[in-house]
């Protein structure tokens, strides 16, 4: 999931809804697969790897937790 991050944001796309993240991951985007990204890019936030800057959206955060 930080790699889809890493790899959208040298894109031009910092921040990516959970909707995209599970397609990017080769999921369908039915509502169960959303939900559970939505579940697991929030512990990732909790975790201070991601940060979630609006609602359902992430992105990596900067610094050494985030991988930059």
């Amino acid at each position: 999931m930080l790699a889809t991050l890493t790899e959208h944001a040298s894109g031009g796309q910092p921040v990516m809804p959970c909707q995209v993240i599970t397609v990017a991951l080769g999921l369908d985007p039915v509502p169960a697969n959303v939900e559970g990204v939505r579940s697991k890019m929030k512990r990732l936030a909790d975790l201070g790897r991601a940060d979630e800057p609006t609602p359902g959206r992430f992105t990596l955060v900067a610094g050494p937790a985030g991988g930059s």
